[in-house]
């Protein structure tokens, strides 16, 4: 049995595991896909304290080798439950295996909501960006396309044109959903341009298979077009992974878990931590945050249940 099992890598996960194990306790981390989570599609990594630059997957491979030297270990399977049993927590996978500790950590992370076109995966950080303050600095004084026409989108825009040559919103609806004020800001710079009704169809790369320009469909007349680009920022929602586990945490209206900043739910040594809990900002750092403040608070409730 493990003192506490952390449920995802990303840099939240991999933190709790740090300050975890830091705290002398045994640590299992189990991550269903790849260590470092959304960090890992960012080619560069520039607002991280203390260091210059660096890509998202060597952020993600230095704090791997870090919880590694640490003495975490780690498994590479899809947890689907965690139940209370015998006064231990018990996590099972998908996979068919099981494995207990005394407190869990839920860093489950989120996922981009996508388009849905050929070849998108492979442009994601090749040209396909979903965060303006992560990448908009690489694509200064060019021309990049934004998706999408809710607060997100046009906070997003409004971060790029501060940055790009133009930029060109693309809303599938025929009103954009997010704040007038918000709208005000952004429609009042000479270099954005606002297309409604309008569905991104295609991704057009060039003889390097960089993304060149999006091919964009009228919504009303099927009228196909083309938009020539040198970046496309995505900004049509996130989707959390907390489902399998509402029964332990409550969830807001969104899907995230309703913690606050003490990571704290409403079952006895079961955490939160990261992106998918309620929060305001999303970023490296506060996802880093999350992971040493759930870890401590992991740490301070095994203390407690030994001294009892």
């Amino acid at each position: 049995m493990y003192d506490i099992i952390v449920v995802g890598g990303g840099p939240a996960g991999m933190t709790a595991a740090l300050y975890a194990r830091r705290n002398g306790k045994t640590v299992l981390v189990i991550e269903k896909n790849g260590f470092g989570g959304q960090i890992t599609h960012s080619p560069k990594v520039e607002n991280y304290p203390g260091t210059l630059s660096m890509s998202g997957n060597e952020f993600a491979d230095s704090l791997l080798d870090q919880i590694l030297a640490q003495g975490a270990e780690i498994e590479f399977e899809n947890v689907i439950s965690v139940r209370e049993e015998d006064g231990k927590k018990v996590v099972r996978t998908e996979e068919g295996s099981s494995f207990s500790s005394k407190a869990v950590i839920l860093a489950t992370g989120v996922k981009h909501r996508m388009l849905g076109l050929p070849g998108e995966k492979d442009l994601v950080g090749e040209g396909i960006s979903f965060c303006a303050v992560c990448d908009g600095d690489f694509y200064t004084d060019q021309v990049v396309c934004l998706a999408g026409g809710g607060n997100s989108a046009l906070q997003e825009g409004i971060l790029l044109s501060e940055k790009c040559a133009k930029v060109i919103i693309l809303q599938d609806l025929d009103h954009f959903t997010g704040e007038e004020a918000l709208q005000k800001v952004l429609f009042s710079r000479s270099n954005v341009t606002a297309y409604t009704g309008v569905k991104i169809s295609g991704l057009i790369t060039n003889e390097k298979d960089e993304l060149s320009g999006v091919e964009i469909r009228k919504g009303k007349s099927g009228e196909i077009s083309h938009i020539p680009c040198d970046g496309l920022f995505v900004a049509i929602g996130l989707v959390p992974e907390n489902k399998d586990f509402a029964s332990l945490a409550y969830l807001d209206d969104r899907g995230y878990f309703d913690s606050g900043e003490d990571c704290l739910t409403v079952t006895e040594g079961l955490f939160v931590a990261g992106d998918c809990r309620r929060k305001e900002i999303r970023q490296v750092t506060t996802a880093a945050a999350d992971g040493a403040v759930a870890a401590l608070a992991a740490c301070r409730y095994i203390s407690m249940q030994e001294a009892d």
